[in-house]
């Protein structure tokens, strides 16, 4: 992975479907990928909706970028967007890209910055459609970033009770993911491990099933054995088991070849 501080980014806000409650929180996380060069926020500035994002944006620098709603029914925001998107992309001056919204319409945008060698992040909201999700090359869900500030000031369209998409089942994204991993005796690195479930899963974050990090949701699972070696080396191995299915709402664990005995 290239170094987080080489690695230029813009930062692309659809701020319509954005609260700015998130503002701080995204752009700490994705300066974990990348130095943020271009921060831009898209919407329709004269609504009271964007009022909340006045304060955001004068903490955070970044840039709002007005866009009147023409036509009734029509995201104007999208199209400005994606137009900034691909002048970016042709002024060759980036490395990365993070689009923030919960939109599909932003799905071939993204695909096509990945066509032109781009490493694209997505951040939104769970309820984001999977097309979106699997477009990028890595998908962070809001939810998990932590303190969001005074929603009362918040805005962007974001419902009180959103329905959200299911997550994948974890047991068997991790069975796999050890499976594909790991050497003849059943064990796998555990960061092999992970680089396979980001690789696999867009998506995939241990902050979405309630762990800060990949060992410490390893190590609570029943069915995977975690070894830390002298030399700081994170094994795991999924374990064997006779008959017993005890995890309630997981899927049940099929017994394949690559398993080792316990």
């Amino acid at each position: 992975m290239a170094d987080s501080s080489a690695v230029r980014m813009a930062v692309l806000i659809d701020a319509d479907n954005t609260s700015a409650s998130h503002a701080g929180a995204l752009l700490e996380e994705v300066a974990r990928y990348g130095v943020p060069t271009v921060k831009r926020a898209y919407g329709d500035w004269t609504t009271q909706q964007l009022v909340g994002w006045k304060k955001a944006l004068n903490q955070h620098a970044i840039q709002p970028v007005q866009q009147f709603a023409y036509t009734q029914g029509k995201n104007s925001t999208d199209s400005a967007l994606i137009i900034d998107a691909m002048d970016l992309l042709y002024s060759g001056n980036l490395e990365a890209f993070a689009i923030v919204s919960s939109d599909s319409d932003f799905t071939r945008l993204a695909t096509r910055l990945r066509e032109s060698g781009k490493t694209v992040y997505g951040l939104g909201r769970r309820r984001t459609p999977p097309s979106l999700v699997a477009a990028c090359d890595k998908f962070i869900y809001l939810e998990v970033l932590g303190d969001h500030g005074d929603d009362e000031e918040a805005t962007g369209a974001e419902p009180a009770a959103e329905e959200q998409a299911p997550l994948p089942d974890l047991q068997k994204l991790l069975t796999s993911a050890i499976d594909a991993t790991s050497d003849d005796d059943g064990w796998a690195h555990l960061g092999s491990v992970g680089s396979y479930l980001g690789s696999s899963q867009s998506s995939f974050d241990p902050r979405n099933y309630g762990f800060g990090k990949l060992v410490t949701l390893a190590r609570a699972q029943d069915y995977v054995e975690v070894e830390e070696r002298d030399d700081h080396v994170i094994r795991v191995r999924l374990v064997a088991r006779p008959s017993s299915r005890r995890r309630g709402g997981q899927a049940r664990k099929r017994t394949t070849g690559g398993q080792a005995s316990s």
